[in-house]
């Protein structure tokens, strides 16, 4: 059966035509990830499956705002440490004054943008989006005795604190905000698609994207519902915490963003694509 000249456009404008996408990033955030997969014609679908709360206790972040003028450093790890941490210090009448002086270091073009949106310059940014690179951007500085804050996620990884401590630096991780797991369970629609193999990628965005979204599935052998499904995720560390599941990624982004992860899945369905002899369907 041959393709015609409307069908080819098609397909080449719109590469993810009718694919069933779950996105299982936080409600606020997805909205962006649904909207780039639409422009290549997939049909998104939102599987929250982390929700941010504040604090077990406001404490330790308090302090450290008080003694913001003592750091040396701001490093920020992802959008939500920022709009964490400057809602607390909008709260307490914070001023950007009080942040004259401070390095700032983010990870990624978004956290950066964040920083920029408030009228935070960012001196530091490393070319690859997780801790290993920012601890080799920083480690080429002269880190002894300087006092680094890391306001992030209750739960996350220690390379950073451990690999900049090493380096001399007195660092303070004070929990900004905590990831949980939504109020809503998912949605006996979505289960049922997923149950009858009608998803065809499934994306995380994080490692707790995965954990979360195999503790609201529930199932005692995960992997086999989504057997049907391409496992899209957004770098190795979220591989890696994908394999231990059962979920073999099929798709692994270079690049460690939103839009990166996008051009990922289009770049895999287009190669799929390019296998098909031209003159068939």
């Amino acid at each position: 059966m041959t393709m015609s000249t409307d069908q080819h456009r098609t397909q080449v404008s719109h590469p993810l035509l009718g694919k069933k996408i779950l996105i299982t990033r936080a409600r606020e955030h997805a909205s962006r990830f649904a909207a780039l997969l639409r422009d290549y014609g997939a049909e998104p679908i939102e599987v929250p499956t982390i929700q941010r709360v504040p604090p077990s206790s406001w404490e330790p972040l308090d302090r450290a705002l008080a003694a913001i003028r003592a750091y040396d450093w701001l490093i920020f790890t992802s959008v939500n440490g920022v709009q964490a941490f400057f809602a607390r210090f909008d709260a307490h009448r914070g001023q950007l004054t009080d942040l004259q002086g401070l390095n700032v270091c983010a990870i990624g073009p978004a956290t950066a943008n964040a920083l920029r949106a408030r009228g935070i310059e960012v001196d530091v940014m490393p070319p690859e989006y997780r801790a290993e690179a920012v601890v080799e951007s920083l480690s080429a500085l002269p880190l002894a005795s300087k006092r680094l804050l890391i306001p992030r996620a209750a739960v996350a990884r220690d390379v950073l604190p451990r690999a900049l401590a090493a380096c001399g630096a007195r660092v303070d991780v004070v929990e900004a905000y905590r990831t949980v797991l939504p109020s809503e369970s998912l949605a006996p629609d979505t289960r049922q698609l997923i149950a009858q193999g009608d998803i065809d990628v499934v994306t995380f965005t994080s490692s707790s994207t995965v954990t979360n979204f195999v503790t609201l599935m529930g199932e005692a052998d995960l992997p086999h519902p989504l057997r049907a499904a391409v496992i899209a995720c957004i770098g190795p560390i979220t591989a890696d915490t994908a394999r231990s599941y059962g979920l073999i990624p099929t798709i692994v982004s270079d690049e460690y963003t939103i839009p990166g992860l996008a051009r990922a899945i289009v770049g895999y369905y287009e190669g799929l694509q390019k296998a098909v002899p031209s003159h068939e369907c």
